[in-house]
C-alpha cells in the first residue's frame, strides 16, 4: 500500500468526478452511475472487466444504487473513464448537487402503482443530468417508490414520490356483508362495515389500492392513480422524516414540476451547508408547501439558475 501523494486539491477535483480516495493510498473507488439501479448485461460485464483491469477485481454497491469499483491507481483514472464510456457508463454522484435517483421495482412488482422505472429515468435525465452543473446548498436526493410499502423509503429523501391508488367508492352498492371482502383485503385495517355500510377512514387510508375490485357488488369498482410527494426527509447523522404535501397529484407532469420547484426553492432560499430539511424547518413547511403548489418559482427559474 503506497503512501498518499495526491494533493488535496487534486483529490477534491477527483471527488467531484466521482473518484473517492481509498484511505492511506493513491488508489480510488470509482462511483459508476446507474439509472435507478438498472444496468444492461453488457454494462455489467464492462464494469466487471474494468474492476479486473484497473481495480482490485471487486465491485461494491451503494445505498443510492450506484456501483463503486475500488483500487484504481491515480494514474489510471482517465483510462478507466474512457474504458467504461464504451458502454455509456460514467462516474459522478458526488457534491452539493442533485444526486442519482433511487427507485424501487414498482414497474414489475405486483404491488406497484406506477411505472417507477419510467418516472425515475425521466427524473434522472431531467434533474440529475439536466441540473448537473447547478450548485446547491447541499446534496439533494430523490427517490421513487411504487406503492405505500415504502421499500426504498422515499420519505427519507429530500423529495420522495410514492405511488397511490385512491379508492373510488360507490357505497350505494354496499350490502353490508358480515364478511366484507373489502375489510378482509385492507392491509391497514382502515375499511370496516359500520351500521351496515362500508366505512373507510380517509385519514388513515394509505391508498395502496388493494381494496379495488374486491367487492363482489362493486362497492369499490376502481381507483384513481396518483403521486404522493414528501419533502424534507433525510438519513444519516441527523434524521428527519419528510412531510407529505396536502395534494395527491394525478399526472406525472405535475409531480415532475413539483420536484423542479423544490430544487429551485432549495437553491434560491437554502443556506450553504444546510440540507433541504433544515431549509424547510427554518422558513416553515406551510410556506414551502404554498410555494410548491404554486408556479411563481418556475417563473423565476432563469433568474435563480443564473445566480452563483
Amino acid at each position: 500500500m503506497s503512501a498518499l501523494t495526491v494533493s488535496k486539491e487534486e483529490e477534491k477535483r477527483l471527488k467531484g468526478l466521482g473518484f473517492l480516495n481509498n484511505r492511506g493510498t493513491d488508489e480510488f473507488s470509482a462511483r459508476v452511475i446507474t439509472v435507478n439501479g438498472k444496468v444492461t448485461a453488457a454494462q455489467h460485464r464492462c464494469m466487471a472487466d474494468a474492476a479486473e483491469k484497473f481495480g482490485n477485481g471487486k465491485l461494491a454497491y451503494t445505498t443510492r444504487l450506484s456501483v463503486e469499483i475500488p483500487g484504481i491507481p491515480y494514474e489510471k483514472v482517465d483510462e478507466f473513464q474512457a474504458f467504461i464510456a464504451k458502454e455509456g457508463l460514467m462516474t459522478g454522484g458526488t457534491g452539493a448537487k442533485v444526486r442519482p435517483v433511487v427507485s424501487c421495482k414498482g414497474t414489475t412488482c405486483q404491488y406497484g402503482l406506477l411505472d417507477s422505472y419510467g418516472i425515475s429515468e425521466e427524473i434522472f435525465h431531467r434533474f440529475y443530468e439536466g441540473y448537473r452543473q447547478v450548485g446547491l446548498p447541499h446534496k439533494f436526493k430523490i427517490a421513487v417508490g411504487g406503492c405505500p410499502n415504502n421499500c426504498v423509503k422515499p420519505n427519507l429523501n429530500d423529495v420522495g414520490i410514492i405511488g397511490q391508488r385512491i379508492p373510488q367508492e360507490d357505497l350505494d352498492k354496499c350490502k353490508g356483508c358480515k364478511k366484507c371482502a373489502i375489510e378482509a383485503a385492507c392491509p391497514n385495517k382502515v375499511a370496516k362495515v359500520v351500521d351496515g355500510k362500508l366505512h373507510i377512514d380517509e385519514e388513515a387510508c394509505r391508498h395502496c389500492g388493494r381494496c379495488v375490485g374486491k367487492c363482489p357488488f362493486d362497492s369499490i369498482p376502481d381507483g384513481t392513480y396518483g403521486y404522493k410527494i414528501y419533502v424534507g426527509g433525510r438519513w444519516g447523522k441527523k434524521v428527519a422524516k419528510g412531510k407529505a404535501l396536502g395534494k395527491v397529484f394525478t399526472t406525472k407532469e405535475e409531480a415532475l414540476d413539483v420536484i423542479e420547484k423544490a430544487i429551485l426553492l432549495f437553491k434560491e432560499q437554502g443556506e450553504k451547508g444546510e440540507r433541504f430539511a433544515e431549509t424547510i424547518d427554518r422558513i416553515g413547511f406551510e410556506n414551502v408547501e404554498k410555494q410548491l403548489l404554486a408556479d411563481d418559482i418556475l417563473a423565476r427559474k432563469e433568474k435563480i439558475l443564473a445566480e452563483a
